[in-house]
């Protein structure tokens, strides 16, 4: 074998087509299974496909099989079952560095010896690029992100947010075909997380690039994504757009996940076309309008957030019976911890009229913060 010559045929046409312009596929996943060891399911049967220059976030609490998915896309980590495809090649069995896809780290991951220019060039010198096309490059993606007059400054002399900055130019200076994103933002403060994010989400859309990104975070996910997918123990709960998941959540986990504190069993009594009226531990009847909920089932969970139930001392609102306990001031509202037939439940009340800890009070459906789920 000649010295300094990759073996892999296909490494002159990857290096050839970084040679062109920013390019953007689909992506999909079919029956995707990741195991470690025989008792540990990381990703359990995942399908899910990506539209070309689609952001979609993978979304869920640590151990769900976000990152694991993240790496097997990258390649940085081989599927147990199941294959990926980008466009309409099947990547699954390709190294990493065949792919032309690139991360863009939590850690950042910059080579604190090297300026910012050196740390956007390094994959365009690896891929043997000519001189003059990795300083064009690298200049373009520098602009790109706002860094274009600190090009000769060491990474180590620049904030978190320029150091961030750093990596995503590198990520974008190779024109992938996808880009991954890691928790980019978790070590930043939370004024300067939300201008990143802002600018990630504003180059994405500009580029048209597909990329995927995964977060533990609500607000970021939805904020910067197009469709989000909500995981747990490995699977996709529910993939949908940001409203639909935030207005209509497809189960309980999601539900708890996007902010519906409350679960309350209900059964349907009555029917009478416009309404429908629902019967809740401890025999209270509720008027819920199918004009908010539609086609409610016979027996049902009303899903509501502190927001969905309006706390008020009136003995004859139509809600539910509730004794209050810790009374909690939240700038905009009252929020309490109520005891009632149904089980412990969060509620808001307005500041005009505080009510004390140990009292009774009526817990009111408030129809556009509920929404209404199956029995599982």
């Amino acid at each position: 074998m000649t010295p300094g010559k990759d073996p892999n045929p296909n490494t002159a046409r990857v290096n050839a087509a970084r040679g062109g312009e920013q390019r953007s596929s689909t992506v999909e996943l079919r029956n995707l299974v990741k195991r470690f060891g025989r008792d540990v399911v990381a990703v359990n049967d995942v399908d899910l496909h990506i539209d070309r220059g689609e952001l979609v976030t993978l979304l869920g609490p640590s151990g769900c099989g976000k990152t694991t998915i993240l790496r097997m896309i990258a390649g940085l980590e081989r599927p147990s079952e199941g294959t990926i495809h980008l466009d309409e090649d099947d990547v699954t069995r390709l190294p990493a560095y065949l792919r032309d896809v690139t991360m863009v780290f939590q850690s950042y991951a910059l080579f604190p010896h090297m300026s910012v220019f050196e740390n956007v060039a390094y994959g365009l010198r690896v891929a043997r690029r000519p001189k003059d096309e990795i300083a064009a490059r690298v200049a373009e993606a520098l602009d790109m992100v706002g860094l274009g007059h600190l090009g000769e400054r060491a990474t180590t002399a620049l904030s978190g947010g320029q150091q961030q900055r750093v990596a995503l130019a590198r990520a974008l200076v190779i024109h992938p075909r996808v880009l991954l994103f890691d928790e980019p933002l978790s070590n930043l403060d939370a004024k300067l997380r939300k201008r990143v994010r802002d600018d990630i989400r504003e180059l994405q859309q500009r580029l048209g690039i597909t990329a995927v990104y995964v977060t533990h975070d609500q607000e970021e996910a939805f904020s910067i994504s197009d469709r989000v997918a909500i995981m747990h123990q490995g699977r996709i709960m529910q993939l949908d757009t940001p409203e639909v998941l935030y207005q209509r959540p497809a189960n309980a986990f999601v539900a708890r996940f996007v902010g519906f504190e409350n679960l309350i069993s209900m059964k349907v009594i009555a029917r009478d076309g416009g309404n429908v009226t629902a019967q809740a531990p401890g025999g209270v009847a509720l008027a819920l309008p199918k004009a908010r909920f539609g086609d409610i089932p016979d027996d049902f969970v009303l899903a509501a957030r502190a927001d969905g139930l309006a706390v008020t001392a009136d003995p004859d609102a139509k809600g539910l019976p509730a004794t209050l306990g810790l009374r909690t001031y939240l700038g905009r509202a009252y929020q309490y911890q109520c005891e009632t037939e149904a089980g412990p439940l969060i509620a808001n009340g307005p500041l005009s009229s505080p009510l004390e800890p140990g009292s009774t009070a009526r817990l009111v459906p408030v129809p556009d913060q509920c929404c209404v789920l199956g029995v599982e």
